[in-house]
């Protein structure tokens, strides 16, 4: 009986679940029925406004064309009754002198005929008949006014309702990835005179091919473009790659998304490694602030936390995304981080090939800063610059103002105004590293070196802060500026 009482209720349960699943659709029927009548009235008062504006625009196009035929007809009227005035008064004169020729045929007096004979010739001179063109100043032709709709006629005719657009197709040959900016291109199977606009949608992420569909990034959107191409400018590439996609748009309707399409954004990108900084240095991600109270005040919470009299740790480094192969672990803490005056903060990502680019910005007030690269094995208590396990820029405001160029503790004064963000590039086959303005691209100094191990970005700050910009690729103008080994680059065996 029990069993018999378990399978009833999951019927009861099985019928009522499927009631509330017919409920459900009953009511989104319902709700459909009602958008169905809101729509239609929607789009049919759309229809007869539109109607109606092509029946204004055809009633101004009307009233247009009527003036000119009324202007035109007023002054063919003008001209030729003008015509006729002079016309009527001429025959009228002509007709008064042959009047007074007869009359003096008839005349028996020579003298008085010899008289009026004189008065007829020098009338007949003088007669306005002889002075007249006779022939119309303008023409009673109107066919030039007259129109023909039968094309535009048939155009109406052909009129109907809009229809869906035809879906893109992205041209990855003729799409381009460079300086940060992506310039996508398209082009439509079928001409379609009808399309306003086009929306294209964007987003990163560390897999190669088609986006997959529960990726945490959102598709970052821009509407309104009128042409086939569109560029991206000012990009950060922090992840291996970009999907795109593109859909095309009328007055009414959206078409389908294209496919979507994978462009690599190669970049270097880094953080800064928190576990290897000076106890005085305060880093968050990729932003470094000097503290002068920095080391005690870490004694201080150490001794609160564990009452021994050891360093602790630092703030650590913020959470990663996709880890690199490359990202060195955070293998520097304790008595391994740097200290004394190496004031001192390392990238956490190894360079050991290819070529690479990143700037920094600091600030103008720092006493002290300093930026380059070096190896892993760059002591404790060595700056930047000043072992040959490290190369560097360095920027002096203490006491007297100094921009120099170090490596291996050898210094060469730099003979150009100090910008307030550097640009750095890294080429580690062909060993250069090579500075810039970042704002100008002027090349400010080049090391030329046989790199033996891997590098890590460097930095040194002293009463003063810096932020880093990573995720960005090595530009054009760089690029050309290396190719051309521009005369300005040094060697570091000339520094001294």
């Amino acid at each position: 009986m029990e069993d018999q009482r378990e399978a009833l209720r999951k019927i009861i349960t099985t019928l009522a679940v499927k009631n509330e699943e017919i409920q459900s659709f009953i009511y989104s029927l319902k709700q459909m029925l009602l958008n169905v009548e809101a729509n239609s009235t929607k789009v049919q008062e759309d229809l007869e406004e539109e109607f109606q504006s092509l029946l204004s625009v055809l009633e101004e196009l009307k009233e247009g064309m009527l003036m000119k035929i009324k202007q035109d007809r007023a002054s063919r009227t003008y001209e030729l009754q003008n015509q006729l005035s002079a016309c009527t008064r001429a025959l009228e004169s002509s007709e008064e002198l042959l009047e007074m020729a007869n009359h003096t045929l008839q005349a028996a007096d020579s003298e008085d005929f010899l008289q009026a004979a004189k008065q007829i010739k020098d009338g007949v001179t003088m007669a306005p008949a002889f002075r007249l063109s006779l022939k119309a100043k303008v023409s009673d032709n109107m066919s030039h006014l007259m129109v023909d709709f039968a094309q535009e006629r048939q155009m109406l005719q052909a009129l109907t309702f809009l229809p869906v657009p035809s879906t893109p197709v992205i041209d990855l040959a003729e799409s381009l990835v460079a300086d940060n900016c992506v310039t996508l291109v398209w082009r439509m199977p079928e001409e379609d005179g009808k399309i306003d606009h086009y929306v294209l949608e964007y987003r990163r992420t560390n897999f190669e091919g088609p986006p997959r569909l529960k990726e945490d990034q959102p598709w970052m959107v821009v509407e309104g473009i009128r042409h086939t191409e569109y560029t991206l400018t000012g990009l950060k590439f922090d992840m291996k790659y970009m999907n795109f996609r593109v859909k095309a748009c009328n007055k009414a309707v959206a078409g389908e998304f294209s496919e979507s399409v994978t462009l690599e954004t190669p970049a270097f990108m880094f953080r800064l490694d928190a576990s290897t900084s000076h106890q005085n240095l305060r880093v968050d991600d990729l932003a470094v602030e000097w503290d002068a109270m920095g080391g005690k005040v870490q004694d201080i919470k150490a001794r609160e936390k564990d009452g021994k009299g050891r360093t602790a740790s630092p703030v650590n480094s913020p959470a990663r995304g996709t880890p690199s192969p490359k990202r060195m672990p955070s293998g520097r803490g304790g008595r391994d981080r740097f200290t004394a005056e190496s004031y001192t903060v390392l990238g956490d990502t190894l360079i050991d090939g290819g070529d690479h680019y990143w700037e920094v910005r600091y600030e103008p007030d720092s006493k002290a800063f300093g930026v380059g690269v070096a190896y892993r094995s760059l002591g404790r208590f060595e700056q930047l610059g000043k072992t040959a396990a490290s190369w560097c820029l360095h920027v002096n405001n203490w006491l007297q103002v100094s921009f120099t160029a170090k490596h291996a503790n050898k210094v060469k004064v730099l003979d150009a105004p100090v910008p307030d963000c550097l640009g750095v590039h890294c080429d580690f086959h062909q060993g250069l590293l090579s500075f810039y303005n970042a704002r100008t691209k002027q090349l400010l100094h080049t090391f030329k070196a046989k790199f033996t191990q891997p590098l890590l970005p460097a930095f040194t700050v002293w009463c003063g802060s810096f932020h880093v910009t990573t995720g960005l690729q090595v530009p054009s103008s760089v690029r050309c500026l290396q190719k051309r080994g521009s005369a300005t680059s040094s060697s570091n065996t000339s520094l001294s």
